[in-house]
């Protein structure tokens, strides 16, 4: 028997009312769409970092140095959410290709600072456009993305705090 109801859009699907909504379709699933849309800034990076000789994690790397020069690893991790095993690497690529520089701590030895080179503080003014870049292939304006970004800081916070409060089973 042939199917005569239309084929739904992502569009109508997302508007439909949520007393008719099928919570196990993947396109409303908020994890889906953050994971979609994640991939989707990623591809959109890539050409705007490839002149600069970075990665999107190496991006960010240089975006938390430039913020806050001279940061220690560990608080670095957090900042970026990541383990050392991930982040260990990203770093030494970056001190290879001389945008930073590890120095141990002179208070502190157990303590590794990471700092910019001067080819890294110059990399800055050369990245200074990408955020722009980024803001017109979104067509958002300005106040759209930073209400949007506060938004996913605090569903970020939420969904910690939760994580906190219930571990997950084994």
């Amino acid at each position: 028997m042939p199917n005569n109801s239309p084929t739904l859009t992502a569009a109508d699907r997302a508007s439909a009312p949520v007393e008719s909504t099928d919570w196990l379709l993947l396109d409303q699933q908020l994890c889906f769409a953050l994971y979609a849309t994640s991939l989707a800034m990623t591809k959109l990076y890539k050409p705007l970092l490839g002149p600069l000789g970075l990665t999107y994690p190496q991006y960010l790397v240089m975006l938390v140095l430039w913020e806050s020069d001279g940061v220690g690893v560990s608080e670095l991790g957090q900042r970026l959410n990541l383990d050392s095993g991930t982040l260990t690497p990203l770093l030494k690529r970056l001190e290879s290709i001389a945008l930073i520089a590890r120095r141990r701590d002179s208070k502190d030895e157990r303590r590794v600072e990471i700092h910019l080179t001067e080819a890294g503080r110059v990399l800055r003014a050369k990245a200074v456009g990408i955020p722009e870049e980024l803001a017109c292939a979104s067509a958002c304006s300005p106040d759209q993305l930073q209400t949007l970004t506060r938004q996913l800081h605090d569903l970020r916070g939420q969904l910690l705090t939760h994580l906190e409060r219930s571990p997950a089973p084994d």
